[in-house]
């Protein structure tokens, strides 16, 4: 059975960049027909798909954090990492991991829980 965990500072300055690990155990990153996602959920709001990463390397990222939005992967560790640069106080969020079949993206993306998920981490952007 998959397992994802998330690490990273819980609190970050603003302007400075957010980055935060995803652990993978009972899976390996390589295996192709998953996406490895990266979701936030801000205080009193809903989910919000940040991006994700394949197997093979290639990303997608949502057009609203594209800019400063960056997943990458060491397959080596069986993790894949997020940046988040330039952030601010509407950053603060839990910040979540999560494995998803290639077929169930686009629920995930509007919003809804599927797939294998990490416990999440709260990362405050505050001075």
């Amino acid at each position: 059975q998959v397992q994802l965990q998330e690490s990273g500072p819980g609190l970050v300055k603003p302007s400075q960049t957010l980055s935060l690990t995803c652990s993978i155990s009972g899976a390996s990153i390589t295996t192709n027909y998953y996406y490895w996602n990266w979701i936030r959920q801000p205080p009193g709001k809903g989910l919000e798909w940040i991006g994700y990463i394949t197997a093979s390397g290639s990303t997608y990222y949502s057009p609203s954090l594209e800019s400063r939005t960056s997943i990458s992967k060491d397959a080596s560790k069986n993790q894949f990492t997020l940046q988040l640069t330039s952030v601010t106080p509407e950053d603060t969020a839990v910040y979540y991991c999560a494995r998803v079949p290639v077929e169930s993206l686009s629920a995930l993306v509007v919003g809804q829980k599927t797939g294998s998920w990490g416990q999440g981490t709260q990362v405050t952007v505050s001075s």
